[in-house]
């Protein structure tokens, strides 16, 4: 049997339409209900990013309230590392004043003695590098004594020179007193080399 539609055309192009606008309104909820999905995703991954940004925010407050902390030890460092600085510039060169008294008594001839006796020493920079090509010299000292005969002078010379750092002794004057027959006053020094200079000394000055 044949099928025969009664309805009017015009129910049936009502029907159509509502049909259409329904597909249509169908798909703008699933359209919708999509973009809804996605912004839901989307903020609970932005919530994510937040959160490891608040945390690395916090990991970087620690570590930085750290790095002030231990800064006081770092301005502690650099104070020590100037007054060691100070202290080696205060020792370098540094030739024992005492040390060259007890030499003078151990090799003063004991037919000699002195009358007066100094030094001078050459100003040392700490941690300085030698670039002169001739001798260096710590420093000098002279005496002024009076000895029996001009072979306690020689005796003199000859014992300057033993002493460990004292080189180049020299006799500059040599006179034999008016009242006092055979009794030279003399005048005589010797330069002091770095083997003078004290350990410390020698240290401070970039040698040891």
């Amino acid at each position: 049997m044949s099928q025969v539609n009664l309805l009017p055309p015009e129910l049936l192009a009502r029907q159509k339409t509502r049909r259409l606008t329904s597909l249509i309104v169908l798909g703008g909820a699933i359209v919708i209900a999509l973009l809804l999905a996605f912004w839901f995703w989307q903020g609970q991954k932005l919530s994510n990013i937040n959160d490891q940004i608040a945390a690395q925010n916090a990991t970087n407050q620690q570590i930085q309230t750290q790095i002030n902390q231990l800064s006081q030890y770092q301005t502690l460092q650099s104070q020590a590392a100037a007054q060691q600085q100070l202290l080696a510039q205060a020792y370098a060169g540094e030739v024992s004043y005492s040390q060259m008294l007890l030499d003078i008594s151990r090799v003063i001839p004991s037919n000699a003695y002195l009358t007066a006796f100094s030094s001078s020493l050459t100003q040392a920079t700490a941690g300085a590098t030698t670039t002169t090509t001739g001798p260096s010299f710590a420093g000098t000292f002279t005496a002024e004594g009076e000895g029996q005969g001009l072979d306690s002078l020689a005796s003199w010379l000859t014992r300057l020179e033993s002493v460990t750092g004292w080189v180049n002794p020299w006799l500059n004057t040599a006179t034999e007193t008016g009242d006092r027959s055979g009794i030279y006053s003399f005048t005589s020094g010797a330069d002091l080399s770095e083997d003078a200079v004290t350990p410390r000394g020698q240290e401070a000055s970039g040698g040891g």
